[in-house]
């Protein structure tokens, strides 16, 4: 279904093609990768193979997978769900350096961390690696629902929203019970479930392992390896804390939140975007929205998300380190968005040049002298302009 809409992942995508020998999407299960890997090979100049390693015949053909792929060294071979065939890597090694060429091999893979090691040891050198994201404002057009959906394109695109739900709840036992031991990882379904519905009421907050740890009867060390789990499969955001030589003493511990809004939603048991309307995680929800949809925009891996705290009460809920200077950014679910005490308190701190608070109106206009209010879709434009990030 996600063929309706056009993934912005393409353009980058077919130039990497064109530099890399291979390249390896990663990101979660049913994000929209395989659609996303069709599309370019029904695009490409080039004659393409798909091959799904979880499928047993696909599985087959690749018992000598050197004779099999050296036949195909003038195509792109599509290898997807490419962790269940680590040992696929230094093969690929020995075809690229055989024949080194761009655009031999597109992997797809639920982001794995075997995978991440395995490739990073065997293809150093030949591989580049993107992130797929779920769909975002600029590829929906649609703040509300995408906002309370998620970015899931299955559920996006859902007709309704108790099948939204459905394919939401659907995607979270696939992951507890399918997913997570063909990664290798061996933890009990239901335990990780409520450390996942755990965090989910934490949405936004500081990590504390030691209360976690109390609350479930279990080591620091275990909440810590559950956390980076889900991580490391692109399901939450540990969100760190900047670090500034300033004369404050500083809050240290990341924030953490649930990546796509949909699964939060899904994980409390929000059945509907009234009822979101009048829940506790309602700010919470839509600050880690807000973030997820500014960190999917940036025009730059070089430019870094981070929060900021003190202990005497400066905030920024986000600020964008560019190495250069930083931008401070806060959230305010409110028609009226004014900044906190804190919010200038930090700016002044970190001698910010641009401020911004995204709210969830339609017009954009100062509210002081470095602090504008701005809409979604502006702080997306903007953050896209050219020499926006350059310092004034």
């Amino acid at each position: 279904m996600d063929n309706f809409i056009e993934r912005r992942a393409k353009a980058k995508l077919k130039s990497l093609l064109q530099t890399f020998p291979a390249v390896a999407i990663v990101g979660p299960r049913q994000v929209g990768k395989t659609t996303l890997a069709q599309v370019i090979a029904n695009e490409s100049d080039k004659t393409s193979i798909y091959l799904d390693l979880d499928s047993p015949e696909d599985f087959i053909k690749l018992q000598e997978p050197e004779l099999y792929l050296r036949r195909e060294a003038d195509k792109l071979v599509i290898l997807d769900e490419i962790q269940q065939r680590p040992n696929l890597f230094p093969i690929l090694r020995s075809l690229i350096d055989a024949h080194r060429q761009p655009g031999r091999f597109l992997l797809l893979g639920s982001a794995s961390p075997e995978l991440l090691k395995q490739s990073a040891e065997s293809l150093a050198g030949r591989i580049i690696y993107m992130e797929l994201a779920p769909l975002d404002y600029k590829e929906t057009l649609d703040e509300e629902k995408l906002w309370f959906r998620g970015g899931f394109p299955l559920a996006f695109l859902a007709p309704s929203e108790e099948s939204a739900r459905e394919w939401l709840r659907a995607f979270l036992e696939a992951y507890l019970h399918r997913d997570l031991p063909n990664f290798g990882i061996r933890i009990p379904p239901l335990q990780l479930r409520q450390f996942w519905e755990m965090l989910a009421h934490l949405h936004g907050q500081l990590w504390n392992g030691s209360k976690l740890a109390a609350n479930f009867g279990l080591s620091v060390p275990t909440m810590k390896r559950y956390l980076s789990i889900l991580e490391s499969t692109y399901l939450v955001r540990q969100l760190y804390p900047y670090s500034a030589n300033v004369k404050k003493r500083l809050v240290k511990t990341p924030k953490v939140f649930v990546r796509d809004s949909g699964i939060l939603h899904t994980l409390l048991r929000i059945p509907s975007i009234d009822h979101l309307f009048s829940h506790p995680i309602l700010g919470a929800s839509y600050e880690g929205w807000i973030i997820e949809q500014i960190c999917a925009n940036l025009p730059s891996e070089a430019i870094q998300p981070y929060f900021y705290r003190t202990h005497a009460g400066g905030e920024i809920d986000l600020l964008l380190d560019t190495g250069i200077q930083t931008i401070a950014i806060e959230i305010r679910r409110s028609l009226s968005p004014k900044p906190t005490r804190g919010f200038f308190e930090a700016i002044q701190d970190l001698h910010c040049e641009k401020g911004f608070v995204v709210y969830p109106g339609k017009e954009s206009y100062p509210i002081h002298e470095r602090v504008e209010a701005i809409s979604l879709p502006d702080i997306i434009t903007r953050i896209n302009a050219p020499h926006f990030f350059d310092r004034p």
